[in-house]
């Protein structure tokens, strides 16, 4: 089992779920962050299939890698053409990688209702294929595309496929659950008789989310004989996606002892996921397995304090070994020791009375409909407004926006800030895309200069939400604002029924979080990186 290829469909099959799109030069990005990780294969898709991909192996073929090897994909020959006059299996006979997948039919349904060829004609095509591009020096990988329907309709044939590419010269076959609607007991009763029934021949599996079983299905298979599983990062793919090649990574070397990568390859798995999310404009998934944010975050009072007491009470395994970190959320549900916990890492000496303090506001205040979970930087304002260690940048005389949209449809907006600075006086006024955009700029031109570390602080990402959507607009608005400084990373957060309000106090926070003692040289957190989202000052 320990002998597992790891092999990469993200850049072609990946690329077929809503909104996911590349450049060629964001593809070799991924395929050098994909070599770091260690995956053996990297699918890069069809050479020829339009400029962007051509484009994409012209770079691959001058990339010196470490681990992987470019996959070339491509279909079997069309019918009615012989495999040596088929110009799509010519430009896979002539690219520069040495390794070639062709997809081929594996189920009558598709041969006869979408190839709309004869049984013997799809074999024909299938075999012609393989053997056209064994003989210009390829290795080959069949994809035998809906073979576990195909299996359920006629297993004899689809078996049939597989023992066509094989006798061919195919050093591999690939089982698709292209449909991704098998099961488990499925997976494993079809490998059982494909074992059987083509003894020394190497398989794979390749399985779609459709069920929700795509990673379980994978595991299934490897127990069963694979020795070669595709997936994506992050599943992503067509419909609900394919099986999270992240995910069965660590399922594979830490829970099944499939010896994948080294150690310090492992340790690299969050940082490639959320790198591939980021380059698609994506937000992390926080509750992804393992990589996830919130993968080994604890909010109730009573796992936090295991967790102190004895990580694995609470942990299936360390966070650091692929690569992400422990948080502990405030809530409602947060225990005295949370709070002595936060309040320590933020160099505020707190005791049982002081999280006393604490916890009552955190309660009193999410009834009114702050959360904290994702406002860490609000939290521990909070915290050092409680501890007396509070110093806040200004005080507030008043703001001001001005929206106006004029007759040829242009919108103008305008604020002013007054403040008090150390017994002085500012009066700024500033333009800006939108309201929270004018305040911060005019905010920032009013004590800019007085603290030049607001330079460095930007806003990454800014969220609304409507706490009670049955009032409409005259509903409580929730705002988070993550900011960053290059080093750290936090949230803050704002509640009023006043969206603008709830901006302007989130947007505070921010700033003053940024600008707290020590705050320049706080270590980055463990809590995850800014979601992919606005970027700039909003």
């Amino acid at each position: 089992m320990n002998d597992i290829q790891l092999y990469d469909a993200t850049l072609r099959d990946g690329m077929g779920g809503g909104g996911m799109t590349l450049t060629a030069a964001e593809k070799l990005r991924v395929v050098r962050a994909l070599d770091d990780l260690g995956v053996h294969m990297i699918e890069a898709g069809f050479p020829a299939s339009n400029p962007k991909e051509q484009e994409l192996f012209e770079l691959l073929a001058g990339e010196h890698l470490a681990v992987a090897q470019i996959v070339a994909f491509g279909m079997t020959r069309r019918r009615e053409t012989a495999a040596e006059d088929d110009e799509g299996l010519r430009v896979l006979a002539e690219c520069f990688a040495s390794v070639c997948t062709l997809v081929g039919k594996a189920s009558v349904l598709h041969v006869e209702k979408v190839v709309r060829v004869s049984r013997e004609e799809n074999l024909a095509m299938i075999a012609d294929s393989v053997a056209f591009l064994v003989g210009a020096g390829k290795r080959v990988l069949l994809d035998a595309e809906h073979f576990f329907d195909g299996f359920c309709l006629d297993a004899g044939y689809s078996l049939d496929c597989l023992r066509a590419a094989a006798d061919a010269g195919a050093e591999r076959v690939v089982l698709c659950d292209t449909n991704g609607g098998s099961l488990p007991p499925q997976i494993r009763t079809a490998f059982a008789v494909v074992a059987e029934a083509l003894p020394g021949v190497a398989l794979g599996i390749h399985t779609h989310d459709d069920s929700g079983c795509a990673v379980a299905n994978t595991l299934v298979a490897v127990e069963s004989g694979a020795t070669q599983v595709q997936g994506t990062i992050n599943g992503i793919g067509e419909r609900t996606g394919n099986a999270n090649l992240v995910t069965i990574i660590a399922d594979l070397q830490l829970k099944m002892g499939v010896e994948l990568l080294e150690l310090e390859r492992l340790a690299r798995l969050t940082d490639t996921a959320h790198f591939v999310d980021e380059l698609l404009n994506r937000s992390p998934n926080p509750t992804q397995p393992y990589v996830g944010k919130h993968a080994f975050a604890h909010k109730a009072g009573l796992h936090a304090a295991g967790v102190r007491a004895a990580s694995e009470t609470f942990e299936h395994i360390d966070p650091a070994v692929v690569g992400n970190g422990r948080d502990v959320l405030i809530s409602e549900l947060s225990g005295k020791g949370t709070i002595v916990e936060k309040a320590t890492q933020a160099g505020i000496s707190a005791d049982e009375e002081f999280a006393e303090r604490v916890l009552a506001r955190v309660k009193d205040l999410e009834h009114e409909g702050f959360q904290f979970e994702a406002a860490d930087g609000s939290f521990e304002l909070l915290m050092r407004k409680e501890a007396g260690g509070y110093q806040p940048l200004f005080r507030l005389e008043s703001w001001r926006v001005i929206v106006e949209q004029r007759a040829d449809g242009k919108v103008e907006t305008e604020a002013v800030v007054k403040i008090w600075v150390e017994g002085e006086r500012y009066v700024r006024t500033a333009e800006g895309n939108g309201p929270v955009n004018a305040l911060d700029e005019a905010l920032r031109a009013a004590i800019g200069e007085l603290y030049p570390h607001l330079h460095d602080i930007e806003l990454v990402n800014f969220k609304v939400r409507i706490l009670d959507e049955r009032k409409g607009t005259g509903a409580i608005t929730r705002v988070l604002i993550d900011a960053t400084d290059g080093q750290d990373v936090w949230g803050s957060i704002g509640v009023s029924e006043n969206l603008i309000a709830a901006s302007w106090d989130a947007l505070v926070d921010s700033l003053e979080y940024g600008m707290q003692p020590g705050a320049q040289e706080r270590p980055p957190r463990d809590a995850g990186e800014p979601s992919a989202g606005t970027r700039g000052r909003v």
